[in-house]
């Protein structure tokens, strides 16, 4: 296999994880897809560094946001490594971060970076924009926004 077509190969790893497993929950294809060895160097608030954290988050984050869906506006590879620009969208149904449900539609978007070994996502790092989302729950205050 050539560096272009294992590069390829790599972001449709990437892309099935964020469709299929995130946007679709389909649990086989996530313990499919995450090596056991699996380290996040970036792990969320009140996750694991490792494969049963990201799982867990993913649950919760489902669970908090039943038509959880991304869009991925674009995708890169190199070295095994495979960038991801996208935005995540879905309605606050479920308890997130401590927060009771709102029933607010909300949107945020992130920026990832996952290797890919043999198939297999085995390292990540990423940035969310977490505050946009805390803010559009109503749970932190925009900024320059005057006091309800």
């Amino acid at each position: 296999m050539d560096v272009r077509q294992e590069d390829d190969a790599a972001i449709a790893v990437v892309r099935r994880n964020s469709l299929e497993v995130q946007g679709g929950g389909d649990w086989d294809l996530f313990d499919k897809l995450w090596s056991d060895d699996f380290v996040d160097h970036t792990p969320q608030p009140g996750a694991g560094a490792d494969k049963a954290g990201v799982k867990g988050l993913y649950l919760g984050i489902r669970e908090a946001f039943p038509d959880f869906s991304p869009e991925i506006h674009w995708q890169v590879a190199a070295d095994n490594l495979v960038t991801t620009y996208k935005t995540y969208h879905g309605t606050h149904r479920g308890e997130f971060l401590g927060i009771a449900p709102t029933g607010r539609k909300v949107s945020f978007y992130t920026v990832d970076v996952m290797r890919v070994v043999d198939g297999k996502i085995t390292e990540h790092w990423g940035v969310a924009t977490l505050l946009d989302l805390l803010q559009q729950l109503g749970a932190v205050p925009r900024f320059g926004a005057s006091a309800e």
